[in-house]
């Protein structure tokens, strides 16, 4: 173990994504990655894929969520899983916040590896 067991994040930590959307790594290691992701009312989490499992939770606001075609609301309690290369996108119908896990980490979430 390398002593990363307990994680304070911070404001600073927050990267810009998408317009009105930005993220911040909460944990991970190799295998897990735990990533917040705050929306603004209106902002979309563009369609997209990738080979890791996603599961999310909604922990603030209402998203329209739509994986592999079909699209469904949450709201705040409710969670969702993307399997392993499925094309999937949010866009938050008020100020919201989802917790994203992933499996393996999501590396590319960690920028250049030094």
């Amino acid at each position: 173990m390398d002593g990363n067991l307990f994680i304070r994040p911070t404001d600073d930590q927050w990267t810009p994504t998408d317009p009105g959307v930005r993220r911040r790594v909460l944990a991970h290691d190799d295998q897990l990655m735990i990533v917040e992701f705050a929306f603004e009312k209106d902002a979309v989490g563009k369609l997209h894929n990738h080979p890791h499992i996603q599961a999310s939770y909604v922990a603030a606001g209402r998203f329209e969520v739509t994986i592999a075609g079909v699209t469904e609301v949450l709201s705040k309690g409710q969670s969702f899983i993307v399997p392993s290369n499925a094309v999937h996108g949010v866009r938050a119908l008020e100020p919201g916040l989802l917790v994203d896990s992933f499996t393996p980490a999501r590396r590319d979430f960690l920028g250049p590896v030094s």
